[in-house]
Order: structure tokens, then sequence, then C-alpha cells
């Protein structure tokens, strides 16, 4: 367990249920580090209504199981109703019953799949239609209309697969194949998984693989002697820390769809990174997980301010509408659906590691999680922001 005050009986205290160690280290550690950042600010600036927030952390290891258990700790031994955590959709969903059953409130941080609603989760990242839609359109406009399809083998990669797969046919693409890897997928199974997509011959592959299964899916494909220049893999996920972690000359000619990336011009990203690298030092990776773990504090520390209780009926009413200079720009927190109001983009990694961002949308994007409102094959590319 970590604390980061001395415990007061007047501050405000906080679960964080983030993974540093397990499959999901590199990301989870990059929202365990955003949240830090912000909590730390928080409390240098006096806290929210004088009183300091107070943490207490545990790492759930990458289990969605030790998620269930620690969320249960968190919400009955340690008294705590607000949790900031999770990352991928399986953890959200083992800690959903028990937030829900004991009406405490998450904030999660992480784009996911879509197609849920819960009053007790405050959702800060991107859902379909603020990465997905735009990137199907990018892929076949520029890339080509043969796309293979590869994942993880749970929730989120499958439901993202599905809606991608409806896109891209939109579009007038074609999914040539449709494969999953096991969460612990070994090396092995990731080179016949490349052997298949030098098999298809593809124009393009959508990647839903995570964790480090990713990292070494991507060092196998350039080994393979797949060139990004060509075959380039286009993500929802791959960031600058696993760029770093796999080596930015394996990752250089990749895309990603997100809406922060760490090269983004502007006052308040120029604020976040410094900040961030004084705390955690210059090396430390900048991204979209450390980024979007940050606004979604001190959005939080916004709504508490409001508010004046961690009640979650209250707190919840109070961060309904309220928006934020997030890294990545303003953000709002949508009062229909307690998802967040962000702004698309797609950048392609350079031979440094960080990405070049080739396509921004003009603002932000209504969060539109049950995808009642987008109608498939909207057109997106070409009514961008032009990015040099």
């Amino acid at each position: 367990m970590v604390s980061s005050t001395t415990s007061r009986s007047d501050s405000w205290r906080v679960g964080v249920l983030f993974s540093r160690t397990g499959l999901m280290a590199v990301t989870e550690t990059e929202h365990f580090f955003g949240t830090a950042l912000a909590i730390q600010e928080i409390n240098q600036a006096g806290g929210v209504l004088g009183r300091e927030i107070e943490v207490i952390a545990y790492d759930p290891e990458s289990d969605p199981a030790t998620y269930r258990r620690l969320a249960d700790r968190l919400l009955t031994e340690d008294g705590i109703s607000v949790i900031f955590g999770c990352s991928s959709s399986a953890e959200r969903k083992a800690v959903l019953p028990a937030i829900e059953r004991r009406n405490g409130l998450l904030w999660y941080p992480s784009l996911y799949e879509g197609f849920e609603y819960s009053p007790n989760v405050i959702y800060t990242g991107a859902c379909p239609n603020q990465n997905s839609f735009p990137l199907a359109e990018y892929l076949v406009r520029n890339h080509g209309r043969r796309v293979f399809m590869v994942g993880s083998d749970y929730v989120y990669p499958r439901e993202s697969n599905r809606i991608m797969r409806d896109l891209v046919e939109s579009y007038g693409g074609e999914i040539v194949d449709e494969v999953y890897a096991p969460m612990d997928a070994t090396e092995p199974c990731l080179r016949d998984l490349v052997a298949r997509i030098k098999e298809q011959s593809p124009n393009v592959v959508f990647s839903t693989v995570v964790g480090r299964a990713a990292q070494t899916f991507y060092r196998l494909y350039r080994e393979a002697g797949l060139d990004p220049a060509t075959l380039p893999i286009a993500s929802l996920t791959m960031a600058e820390g696993e760029v770093q972690a796999i080596g930015a000359g394996l990752c250089e000619g990749h895309i990603t769809a997100a809406t922060y990336f760490a090269s983004l011009r502007g006052a308040s990203n120029r604020r976040f990174a410094d900040d961030f690298r004084r705390a955690f030092g210059p090396d430390r990776p900048i991204s979209m997980w450390s980024a979007g773990a940050y606004a979604q504090v001190r959005l939080f520390a916004l709504a508490l301010e409001r508010a004046g209780t961690l009640d979650t009926q209250r707190l919840v009413e109070a961060a309904l509408g309220l928006s934020f200079e997030a890294p990545e720009g303003t953000i709002q927190i949508d009062p229909d659906n307690n998802h967040t109001w962000l702004t698309p983009r797609i950048a392609r990694v350079r031979r440094d590691g960080d990405f070049d961002v080739i396509w921004e949308a003009k603002a932000a994007v209504k969060p539109d999680p049950y995808l009642a409102v987008s109608p498939l094959g909207a057109r997106w590319i070409g009514d961008e922001v032009p990015v040099s």
C-alpha cells in the first residue's frame, strides 16, 4: 500500500488502482504517474477547499480478479468511495459490480469499446466515435481496402473489431482476416500470427493486441521483414511508453489514433510535459495514458470543490458539464452520458519515438458510446484541421 500523505481526519481519501506489474505494467504505470502528478499539484496548491487529497493505492498486478478483490477492500475496509483506476475493459468490468453495489464512484481514464453506461462511473477516455470512426476512413482512403484485424482475446478487442469491421466495410473496404491471441501470448504464437499476416498480404493491419504481447508483436513484425512504410500497423493503444519499450526504430511508421500525443503543441501541454519531467525525470515517457489520468484527477478536484463532499450522487452531479484545459486541449464531461468530449487525432511514429500528428478534428467531439447518433460512413477525413 502507498499513501501520498500522512493520514489525517480532515483529508479527502481516495483510492488508486493501477498495475505497476504484470502484463499491463507499461500502460498502467503511466496511468499511475499521471494520477500522482495531479494529486501532488493539487495538494501543493492547498488541496481542495483547504483539505489535501490522501491516497490509498494498490497494485492489482494486471489481474482482473485481483482488481475485483482490491476494489472491494477499498470500498469496505478502507472506507473509500472514490477510485481512480483500471486500464483494460476486463479490469473495469471486474470492479464495476463492487462499485455499483456499494455506490462508489470510478473515474476511468482509458479508451474503451463503448456500449456501457453506469451512474457510478465517469468515463474520461475515448469511445469509438472519437477514435475508430476517423481511423477507419483514414486507413481505407490512404492505405487501401484490404484490412487484417488482430487482437488480444478479451472484450475490448472483440468489440472494437466488430465496430471497425462495420466501419471499414461502410467505407468500401474489406476485412481479409480476423485473428485473436491470448493476453499472455507466447512468442511462437505471435510469430505464427505475423506469418499469417504476411501470407494474406493486406494493405494495413488494425491491431488491438495489448500489453506485453503487443510489444512482442511489433518486434516480430519488423523482424519478419514487414515494412510500416508499405504495410503499417494501425492501433488505438500503441503510445509513447510502449514505443520506448519496443524500440523506436522498430515502430517508426506505424499509426495510432488517439486524443493525445506528447508532441502536441500548445501551452497546456507544454506545462504538463515540463511538470511531468520535473517530477519523474526526462526519460519517463509521456502519453495518452498519463495525460488522461492526470486530466481526470483535475476534473475530480473541480467537481469536489463544487460539491464539497465525496458523496457519490452529489459528486457526479457536480462533475457533469465541467470542462478543463487538459494537456490535449479543452475537455468536458458530457451531462447526458458521463463520458467526455475529446478531440480525435491520428499520428505516425517518428524515428525518435515521438509521433507526428497527421490528422486532427476541428474541435472536441461529443461522446456517443452507444453509436446512437453517429452514422456509419460519416465523412471525417477532408474535414480535418491541416497538420504539418
